[in-house]
């Protein structure tokens, strides 16, 4: 496979991004699956203010599978980021679904969706098989994206700005299970890798400038999201700044969960508020097991809100009617398909799941979602019979 020399990396600047940070007002991990001793040393031997993940992200490859070889790369996206809402038309609920918008929003992310899914299965394939050719068909596809400035056009709709920081903690996501990994798939390609964490750093600072200064009224999922795509990259670059300000994003949403664990900004979801308190569990489950991972315990913050959300979700699938009454409207139960309880993983991981949240946790295993690292379970769950 030929490589191309680093001719043509992105330099970022670090002061537009300490700026942006300004202005947004901002200045133990869990068990992996096996390779116990070794991922425990390399972690031991960072040096101590280096931003560290959980452990599973260090996890070494293995030889359970043939690679299969690489998938075609999407084209990357390089025009205005203006992609309409599949709720198009809806009212202010925001909980009626406009086929005709979802299907043109389909068709004109599909490249971006293929991008995500792509380098998250070409990830998990090298940490499956041990096979560099999967960790050089990743890099192949992130650095053509890197190179044309996919991601980075101008943003003019909500849905723009939304899917940017949903790509971004993908990839990010999957890029840091090669970078950390103890086998060290990287080590060959310092010059591309380098490229790449640039461009991540990029998309990070418009990120940033995305979602910053949004009023309580409207500090939602989406700020979570984009705070946990953020925290990523922090770790990627190992960049104090970046991190601080996801947490601060973290601080935020916390206090916005209320005594009884609703989030009042999604119960106007009417429908789909149950739906939309359950799909902020991700990013903020993941952004809890993170910071463990460096000495904080966000799960702790606003009283334990963390735990306080989880339980009012598990509460409220038992119950359906609670969220009804609260919301207003019959709640929308179809789309919860296993996927979506991903968060179980990096939350049971920190907190000792019982009763249902267990259940649900093992009936569900494996559990993997591609914006928050792939396969949750092979990262955060119990080590697997090899």
């Amino acid at each position: 496979m030929t490589r191309t020399p680093d001719l043509f990396r992105n330099q970022i600047l670090v002061a537009p991004v300490a700026g942006l940070l300004l202005l947004a007002g901002c200045a133990t991990p869990s068990g992996p699956n096996g390779n116990t001793a070794q991922v425990q040393a390399t972690i031991d031997d960072q040096p101590a203010q280096r931003l560290q993940a959980p452990a599973g992200f260090y996890a070494a490859a293995a030889s359970k599978a043939r690679f299969e070889g690489c998938p075609e790369m999407s084209t990357p996206h390089t025009g205005p980021l203006d992609f309409p809402s599949k709720y198009q038309g809806s009212d202010s609920a925001r909980d009626d679904l406009n086929k005709q918008a979802e299907a043109r929003y389909r068709e004109q992310v599909d490249g971006i969706r293929d991008l995500e899914r792509g380098i998250s299965r070409l990830v998990e394939a090298y940490l499956d098989t041990g096979d560099p050719q999967a960790v050089g068909c990743a890099l192949d596809w992130m650095l053509e994206w890197a190179r044309l400035g996919g991601l980075t056009g101008e943003v003019t709709t909500h849905t723009g700005k939304s899917v940017r920081k949903w790509a971004l903690g993908s990839v990010a996501a999957a890029y840091l299970r090669l970078k950390l990994s103890v086998s060290d798939p990287l080590k060959p390609y310092p010059d591309q890798a380098a490229e790449i964490e640039d461009w991540l750093a990029e998309l990070a600072t418009l990120v940033i400038a995305d979602w910053s200064n949004v009023p309580q009224r409207k500090f939602n999922n989406h700020e979570y999201w984009a705070a946990w795509s953020v925290m990523a990259v922090a770790v990627v670059r190992d960049d104090r700044s970046l991190f601080d300000w996801a947490v601060a994003q973290y601080d935020r949403a916390a206090q916005q969960i209320t005594d009884e664990g609703y989030l009042n900004n999604e119960l106007r979801r009417k429908t789909r508020a149950l739906f939309y308190h359950n799909y902020a569990l991700p990013p903020l489950a993941m952004m809890a097991a993170f910071g463990q991972a460096n000495g904080l315990d966000l799960e702790s913050r606003g009283n334990h809100a963390l735990t306080r959300l989880a339980n009012r979700v598990m509460a409220g699938l038992g119950n359906p009617e609670r969220f009804a009454r609260k919301a207003g409207a019959d709640q929308q139960l179809k789309d919860f398909k296993p996927s979506k309880f991903t968060w179980l993983e990096p939350y049971c991981a920190l907190e000792a799941c019982t009763g249902e949240m267990r259940k649900r946790l093992e009936a569900y295993r494996p559990l993997n979602n591609y914006r928050v690292g792939g396969d949750l379970t092979a990262l955060f769950g119990p080590p697997q019979a090899t």
